[in-house]
């Protein structure tokens, strides 16, 4: 059947994109769920979309998704080896005192760094170092943090793994193209010139547009605005609250005040994890509203300490083991969608949620049922040991302040002192000569991609540089549901003619427009989907309308899936739009304005040289 000149089949295949693009942008679900939810609806209406129980499931053994999960836990292999934090660290230490050398050094770092491991983990290490290298160079955060994302972006144009997008080509450009896969560094040197205009830019244009949310100067505190919420009260003998623990405390309190520390004698105590009962002449301080600390007061009989201002040093100078510290909430935590209550932080891991930074809104209130989101900035009084217990997973990103303070006493004592830097791995040599194996071997096409990946997985567990706990750990599973549960969409376009109509829709501007012109339309098409439903559903819907679209203008279908997938992988303009994107965001304290701002310029700047690149490169 046809309606207006369209299938049902491509009608029911544009609908299903619909749905599945209003639940990407709005996430009432998370977007792997609606990944689930496409495969289910491809398969029930096989006799429209085309696509079969198994071609339905066939993103799940694509070469490309396998390859990703095999990536995944070469860079956590890579990660443990401790060089990534090192040389962070010594960034630091070097761009110290120089906004421009700290810039330099910082996107001219990572976005190497980029191309060949993964960069959430880079830009989780670089975060905290980069923040303390600002506040101690006098220069906000802000200014530092959006380039160091950017900058992670353009290293995946470098090489075939740089990102899940560049994997996903290739294996488009296998199935779709008179040719085999994409080479590993086949698109290199265009790469180099899209990272060092997008460096260019980021020193020059990109550096001026970037605000500076957060004053240089701040402290935590400060930074978030409670200056008016953290109090400091004295229990004076003959209070109610004499004898009590702090939990009792905390449950007989009808307003919500929420105790964090007891000092006492010059000792100070965590309020979640001591077990001391309250004397005459404890101090505590305490976080809550100024009308809910009055009348805590009134009914625990306590006395506010006159000039106990409480900031940043108050915890930092403790002799107890608590700070507070930043943690950013990943896409990949299982805390998204959960309220603090649900969470329990406090009550499992001892670290207490002070307050939460949200696309540049701050919430200090009611946080009990405030549900976590991606992208949240949480200010949390924590202990090195949950830190420690975080850093081994990725439900939160939890800041290392204490970075550059290891540093200067690692230089002080020749790297001896217990503070120092820790040591690199004794597989460091291994790990590095297992990662630079799989490149070779993919380079000089000896093995296919995927095969050397998985082969070097396999080494990185049998020689004990990664165990198979810490490996299936590393991956995102999430982004593994999402890419396998999209790819059978770009089947199902081809399958019903949806790619053909949308590439006739495209060829008709060739009637007003010259080629280069059509090449640079996709470019910027591209652009603008991969920053609002991801670069992974970008790219499978795009490719096959770019390569009918170019067998209809008798060009390059290479040279149009290139431009989409340089496209699709340079994504700027959102907080949403790329993980490392929404890593920044609460840390740099940016307003999703300002995604726009520095990343429109940045986007269609890149859209002109990559388009004009592929056609001096691989011709039109």
């Amino acid at each position: 059947m046809v309606v207006f000149g369209v299938s049902t089949g491509a009608l029911v295949v544009f609908a299903l994109i619909g749905v599945a693009l209003v639940l990407f942008v709005s996430e009432v679900i998370p977007n792997d769920v609606t990944a689930i939810g496409i495969v289910v609806a491809l398969a029930a209406l096989e006799p429209w979309t085309g696509v079969g129980a198994r071609g339905a499931i066939s993103g799940f053994a694509n070469t490309a998704t396998v390859t990703i999960v095999a990536m995944y836990m070469l860079s956590a292999g890579i990660g443990q080896t401790g060089l990534v934090q090192r040389l962070g660290i010594r960034l630091a230490g070097f761009a110290r005192g120089s906004e421009t050398r700290a810039l330099a050094a910082t996107i001219g770092t990572t976005g190497p760094i980029a191309g060949f491991i993964n960069n959430t983990p880079v830009v989780a290490v670089f975060i905290p170092m980069i923040t303390d290298l600002a506040k101690e160079s006098g220069v906000s955060p802000s200014k530092l943090l959006l380039p160091l994302s950017y900058a992670a972006i353009l290293g995946g144009t470098l090489t075939l793994i740089g990102t899940s997008t560049n994997l996903l080509a290739s294996e488009f450009t296998a199935t779709l193209l008179d040719r085999g896969p994409i080479g590993m560094f086949e698109f290199t040197g265009l790469g180099v010139v899209v990272l060092a205009v997008g460096l260019a830019y980021l020193m020059t244009v990109g550096r001026w547009l970037t605000p500076a949310r957060i004053p240089a100067d701040a402290d935590l505190v400060e930074e978030f605005g409670l200056e008016e919420y953290l109090t400091t009260v004295r229990v004076p003998a003959g209070s109610p609250a004499v004898g009590l623990g702090l939990g009792e405390l905390d449950d007989r309190t009808e307003s919500p005040v929420t105790p964090l520390q007891l000092r006492r004698n010059g000792e100070a105590f965590l309020a979640v994890e001591t077990d001391q009962r309250l004397q005459a002449g404890d101090v505590l301080v305490v976080n809550g509203a100024r009308e809910a600390v009055n009348r805590f007061l009134k009914r625990q009989g306590l006395d506010r300490v006159p000039r106990g201002e409480v900031t940043e040093e108050t915890f930092a100078d403790a002799p107890s083991a608590d700070r507070l510290g930043r943690a950013v909430v990943p896409e990949t935590s299982a805390y998204v969608g959960e309220t603090l209550s649900e969470a329990r932080l406090a009550t499992f891991h001892g670290m207490q949620v002070l307050a939460i930074r949200r696309e540049g809104e701050l919430i200090r209130t009611g946080l009990h049922e405030v549900e976590l989101a991606a992208g949240d900035l949480l200010l949390v009084q924590t202990t090195p040991e949950s830190t420690e217990y975080f850093a081994d997973g990725d439900d939160l990103f939890v800041l290392d302040e204490d970075a550059l303070d290891r540093l200067e006493a690692s230089d002080s004592d020749g790297g001896k002192g217990v503070d120092a830097v820790p040591p690199l791995s004794p597989k460091t040599p291994v790990a590095v000569a297992i990662m630079g194996g799989v490149v070779g071997l993919a380079a000089f096409d000896v093995l296919p991609i995927v095969i050397a990946a998985l082969g070097g997985v396999f080494a990185m567990i049998v020689t004990g540089c990664l165990s198979s706990a810490d490996a299936y750990d590393a991956v995102s599973w999430n982004v593994i549901f999402l890419l396998a549960g999209v790819i059978p969409l770009g089947l199902a376009m081809e399958e019903t003619g949806g790619a053909a109509l949308i590439a006739e829709t495209l060829v008709a501007t060739a009637t007003i427009l010259p080629l280069v012109a059509v090449l640079l339309l996709f470019s910027v098409v591209t652009g603008l989907l991969a920053n609002v439903i991801t670069p992974v559903a970008t790219i499978v819907l795009m490719i096959p309308v770019a390569v009918d679209a170019a067998a209809r203008l008798d060009a390059s279908g290479f040279s149009f899936l290139l431009v989409v997938t340089f496209a699709s992988a340079t994504s700027f303009m959102t907080p949403v739009g790329y993980q490392t994107n929404l890593m920044v965001y609460g840390p740099g304290g940016y307003r999703f304005t300002d995604f726009l701002r520095v990343g429109a310029p940045l986007q269609f700047l890149l859209a002109v040289v990559t388009t004009l690149g592929v056609v001096w490169i691989w011709g039109l």
